[in-house]
């Protein structure tokens, strides 16, 4: 290996490792003050490096947000969900997709109820994050629908749109969260009462 190459490698290394630590010293300001603006100083502080290092390696406090939502779904295992929708049954699909949904959402549940929370308080910086968290999920779940319909399980008073919409409503973080923290059921439970509730409202038995 040249001195070069493997000066290049450690700079990259280097840059993960900076990466890594910025993010990490987010999502615990987001955990520790969930009501305040996040401070891209105070991040930078715990992160052991200069505000102006923030920006470089991020862009802007809405590419950090970005890069978050980014980090949470791989971090939490959204794949999960993308494979529970691909199964040959979308009865099953729509079934595990949900319990896959209060894996994900249970796993760094204080982080997004912060960033959903933040909407109001930094609508501009945290759009982003949302962008990448929803974007997906609102794509599968336009595909199940789809599946139920042309599968011949969707009820006959039932649309696609209407199916998308309720799947929509299901599949969220905030209903998840109801249930969750608001009625402390388990995450088992709360993905069994999601798939009764889907059970119900969209195919008959």
């Amino acid at each position: 290996m040249t001195t070069r190459k493997y000066t290049q490698q450690a700079r990259a290394v280097a840059a993960d490792e900076t990466r890594r630590r910025i993010l990490d010293a987010m999502r615990e300001r987001l955990r520790a003050a969930p009501s305040e603006a996040l401070s891209i100083e105070r991040v930078a502080q715990e992160a052991g490096v200069a505000r102006s290092t923030v920006y470089l390696v991020f862009g802007s406090k809405a590419g950090l947000f970005e890069a978050l939502g980014q980090d949470l779904l791989v971090r939490t295992g959204f794949q999960r969900i993308v494979d529970a929708v691909a199964l040959p049954d979308v009865r099953d699909a729509v079934r595990e997709a949900l319990v896959a949904a209060s894996e994900v959402y249970a796993a760094e549940r204080d982080v997004s109820r912060t960033i959903y929370s933040m909407w109001s308080l930094e609508p501009e910086a945290v759009r982003r994050a949302f962008e990448v968290v929803e974007r997906g999920r609102a794509e599968g779940q336009r595909r199940l629908a789809e599946r139920l319909a042309e599968e011949g399980h969707l009820r006959p008073d039932v649309t696609v749109d209407e199916a998308t919409d309720i799947l929509w409503v299901i599949s969220s973080f905030e209903t998840f969260d109801q249930l969750y923290t608001g009625r402390g059921l388990s995450e088992r439970d709360v993905a069994a009462r999601l798939g009764a509730m889907a059970e119900r409202a969209l195919w008959e038995r």
